[in-house]
């Protein structure tokens, strides 16, 4: 049993490595995401990313991530881990300090008190940060077509989330593992295999 969170920028392939491992994981793994994890969750996401509900205030905006996280701890996340399953997450507390936080200037303290109260305090065993440069991220993202509201923003925005990732990879070290994101996905899918093989996180319990 473990609980292990996927990170990243837009484009950086996150989504697809936390399926694959979870994949590779044995059966009682569990994958999930947020925001939208929950029947809550995704009317949420919704509200969040859907462009042409217009223009969001920043605090609407981390509140309803909040919201959202909440229903997920409580409904999904800790019945899995308290039956023993191991849990994948694409996206947890780290995504709403980089994003409303370092993106949109949120103070941190705030954010982190929030997000105590949201999610009981569980935090994940691991975290795996997919690194790929901020430019690539959203050339991919490009390919695809329709933006939701979070791709849709200007660069400067996604290099503020960056440089924020990178400042809570420091002050976390031990949590965290950086990842390269560039390569093909069975390249990147083999450093994601090491690195959880590494962290000793799925035989410590």
């Amino acid at each position: 049993m473990a609980f292990l969170t996927f990170e990243g920028m837009e484009g950086c392939g996150k989504s697809t490595q936390a399926q694959r491992l979870c994949a590779r994981l044995a059966q009682d793994a569990l994958l999930t995401c947020e925001p939208g994890g929950t029947a809550l969750g995704r009317s949420i996401r919704e509200l969040l990313l859907e462009p042409a509900r217009g223009a969001m205030s920043p605090v609407a905006e981390a509140l309803l991530y909040l919201a959202d996280r909440a229903q997920h701890v409580a409904e999904v996340i800790q019945p899995a881990l308290k039956a023993g399953r191991t849990v994948v997450s694409d996206r947890y507390v780290d995504s709403t300090l980089a994003y409303q936080g370092y993106g949109r200037g949120l103070p941190l303290d705030l954010l982190y008190a929030v997000a105590e109260l949201a999610t009981g305090g569980l935090r994940p065993d691991l975290t795996l940060f997919l690194d790929v440069p901020v430019e690539l991220g959203l050339e991919r993202v490009g390919k695809r077509g329709r933006h939701d509201r979070l791709e849709s923003e200007r660069l400067e925005f996604h290099e503020r989330v960056h440089r924020g990732y990178l400042d809570l990879i420091e002050r976390e070290p031990r949590r965290w593992v950086l990842v390269d994101g560039e390569g093909s996905e069975d390249e990147v899918a083999a450093r994601v295999d090491a690195a959880v093989e590494r962290s000793g996180v799925l035989t410590r319990r």
